[in-house]
């Protein structure tokens, strides 16, 4: 039977796109405990630059971007993982004003049971409120009683959708808010390959194995019987789409049952799963996503390189 990670929209995402030629995984499946682990890693690595360039911009800038945000405001994070780099917004968020509600949104419950910890005992004075669901659940559960909300999207999360679904991600984002909240929004931008797949193939192999943990992931919840070492981690740079591509290729020829889904599927040599896109922001394409999506792009900060861009938008 179905386990408690296996929502019927994920169980139909798998199946379609395990029949789907070229095969793909959802994104979703990154995040268990396990997967959410290696992924805090990765943050670490000398090659992954996103982390550390977002976090220097929010170090020189959180205090702007809470004033440019307004006062009396709730923070609300989507995908908020650790909450490592949110720190320093809730940090110039209790310089400003004598406590603070800070609402953390994640599909992972372990690290939100590790976040709230520390959080608490760095910020006596906030309340911390988390909410175990996807990102537009936990939007949806929140109550409208508070006067003003700042959404916070960092990483570059919005990179995993296409254009299209960036658009109308965000859309329903602005929707579940009200006027005078505001959305705060990390953008990678557009690079030179040789920066960016080191970024997504390190040389210690971290990112490898956050891949193969999809496959990992539905062996020990979905009783499939993927074997690992019979795939091969492909990170790639797709120009004409201007993303970061992750797959997993097949080594040799396997079939495998994944028993949750009554599903058996056959891979051939160099056949490969497609696991994840990055999209890096070509100039102008996250400012003409936001404003298809009706939000109103007030300010924009970025690093002394131009990698890396923190949007602040206005519903």
């Amino acid at each position: 039977m179905p386990g408690p990670q296996m929502t019927s929209n994920l169980m139909d995402e798998v199946r379609t796109g395990l029949l789907a030629n070229p095969r793909r995984l959802p994104p979703a499946l990154f995040y268990d405990a396990e997967g959410s682990a290696l992924f805090e890693r990765i943050t670490e690595l000398p090659e992954y630059y996103p982390t550390r360039t977002e976090r220097d911009i929010l170090e020189r800038h959180a205090a702007d971007m809470l004033q440019e945000a307004g006062t009396d405001l709730e923070l609300v994070e989507l995908g908020s993982g650790s909450s490592t780099k949110t720190h320093l917004l809730i940090h110039a968020l209790l310089s400003r004003q004598p406590d603070g509600s800070y609402v953390p949104i994640d599909v992972s419950a372990t690290a939100l049971k590790h976040a709230k910890s520390a959080l608490l005992e760095a910020f006596p004075r906030l309340e911390v409120r988390p909410i175990h669901a996807d990102y537009l659940g936990g939007l949806a559960s929140l109550n409208h009683g508070h006067a003003r909300r700042l959404v916070i999207f960092l990483g570059s999360t919005i990179g995993n959708f296409d254009p299209a679904q960036a658009t109308s991600f965000l859309r329903s984002v602005r929707a579940a808010l009200q006027p005078g909240d505001a959305l705060l929004i990390g953008m990678d931008l557009a690079k030179a390959p040789t920066i960016l797949i080191p970024a997504y193939d390190d040389a210690l192999g971290v990112t490898a194995l956050f891949n193969l943990n999809v496959l990992a992931r539905l062996n020990r919840d979905w009783g499939a019987d993927f074997q690992l070492e019979g795939f091969h981690h492909v990170a790639l740079w797709n120009a004409v789409e201007s993303r970061m591509e992750m797959h997993l290729e097949s080594q040799a020829r396997q079939f495998v049952r994944v028993a949750a889904l009554d599903l058996e599927i056959a891979l051939s040599v160099g056949e490969r799963i497609h696991t994840e896109n990055s999209y890096k922001f070509r100039p102008g394409v996250g400012e003409a996503i936001l404003h298809d999506a009706g939000w109103l792009l007030e300010r924009t900060w970025t690093d002394e390189q131009k990698w890396f861009a923190v949007h602040l938008a206005r519903c």
